[in-house]
C-alpha cells in the first residue's frame, strides 16, 4: 500500500508530467556548472539560484559537503563537460550544531551496536564555523587532483532567513 508521500509524488507526477515539454534536452549541462549546496529542505536551489532545467548538475547532500560531492563533481566535468562549481552552504545548517561524537551517539543509541560497529569510522563531516566550513570545502576542491585547476571554484553563502546569497570566497 501506498504512503501519503507516494501517493502524493505520483499525483504530483502527473501533473508535471501532463505539461512536460523538456524531454529534448540534452545530457551535459547547457551552462556547464555545477552547484554543491546542502539538502536542507528549506532550499529551493532552482528557485534561489536562478536554475532552469538543464542549466546545472546540481549536487545535494549534508552540509553541502565538498568530499561527499568529489565522485559527482568527477563525473560532470570529466564526461559531461563543466568547468565551474559553485559551492553554497547555508545559514542555520544542522552541520554547526553537533559534533562527530554527538552524531556516533545517536547512532548507536538508535541503532545499536549493529548500527554503530557499520559506522564506527565514519566522518559525519559537521563544521563549528559556518565560512571556514566553506573556505575549507573550497581549498579541498581547489587543491584536489581530481579538480583541473581550469575548473573555477567560488564559495557562497545562502541566507534562509533572507533567501539572499554572499560570495565567500
Amino acid at each position: 500500500m501506498a504512503t501519503s508521500i507516494q501517493k502524493n509524488l505520483q499525483q504530483k507526477n502527473a501533473e508535471y508530467a501532463s505539461n512536460f515539454k523538456e524531454g529534448e534536452l540534452a545530457l551535459p549541462p547547457a551552462k556547464k556548472y555545477a552547484v554543491v549546496t546542502c539538502m536542507d529542505a528549506r532550499i529551493d536551489p532552482a528557485a534561489a539560484f536562478g536554475i532552469s532545467l538543464g542549466d546545472a548538475h546540481v549536487i545535494r547532500n549534508a552540509g553541502g559537503n565538498a568530499r561527499d560531492a568529489l565522485r559527482s563533481l568527477v563525473i560532470s566535468e570529466q564526461l559531461l563537460g563543466t568547468n565551474e562549481i559553485l559551492l553554497i552552504k547555508h545559514t542555520g545548517c544542522g552541520m554547526l550544531t553537533f559534533k562527530n561524537e554527538d552524531a556516533h551517539a545517536v547512532v548507536e543509541k538508535n541503532l545499536g551496536d549493529e548500527g554503530k560497529k557499520e559506522l564506527s569510522g565514519l566522518d559525519f563531516q559537521p563544521f563549528p564555523d559556518l565560512e571556514k566550513g566553506l573556505e575549507d570545502d573550497v581549498k579541498y576542491l581547489k587543491a584536489s587532483k581530481a579538480i583541473p585547476d581550469s575548473v573555477t571554484v567560488s564559495g557562497w553563502v545562502y541566507e534562509v532567513e533572507t533567501g539572499k546569497v554572499k560570495s565567500v570566497v
